[in-house]
């Protein structure tokens, strides 16, 4: 991969199902000066995705795939990622697994934030498992995308302490606003090491 030079910007595709307040915290993160992303297409499995009033209200194009044929969607979806020159996706809530296809089409090159602190918790439900153990920490974590289920290297993670009081609600809320802060901090982390 070649180093970023002074004025070229890599082009990201931010891949959402819902609420997309990573993505919103991106969109924040790409308009600083000094960042050397563009977010440049959204790609939602879901048109009622809340995320996607952060993609119209910066003017950023979105697609909406349907996933009833997971063949017909990635080919769009790859089509898509050409056409419009991505060089790397970020998973923000997407609640769809890649194909091998699209893995390997862009390896190393997908992000994805996890609400828990891999390897513990993959999957779905982090936070009403982690109550349900007694867990006295949890977080967030982002991971490259293989084809292991949250297993790609970490780039970044960041720990929180859980309190009695808290539940799967309340937990969700307080990593989702640590999340929003670390995802960014990953992309340049890892863009600094790659391109």
């Amino acid at each position: 991969m070649e180093k970023l030079n002074g004025n070229k910007k890599l082009r990201v595709s931010v891949f959402i199902s819902g609420r997309g307040t990573n993505l919103k915290s991106l969109i924040n993160f790409s308009k600083n000066k000094s960042s050397t992303i563009k977010i440049s297409l959204v790609i939602s499995n879901n048109k009622k995705a809340k995320g996607l009033v952060f993609a119209k209200k910066n003017k950023i194009r979105f697609l909406i795939i349907n996933y009833n044929n997971k063949k017909v969607a990635e080919n769009k979806i790859l089509l898509y990622l050409n056409k419009n020159k991505i060089d790397l996706i970020c998973l923000a809530g997407f609640m769809k697994i890649l194909t091998k296809r699209v893995l390997n089409r862009y390896k190393n090159k997908i992000l994805n934030i996890h609400p828990s602190l891999l390897p513990k918790y993959k999957g779905l439900n982090t936070h009403k498992r982690v109550i349900v153990n007694k867990e006295k920490f949890t977080g967030c974590t982002v991971h490259l995308v293989n084809t292991k289920l949250d297993s790609g290297k970490i780039i970044l993670q960041k720990k929180i302490r859980i309190f009695k009081k808290d539940n799967a609600k309340t937990l969700e809320k307080r990593v989702l606003k640590i999340e929003n802060q670390l995802y960014p901090k990953a992309v340049k982390k890892f863009l600094f090491a790659n391109f």
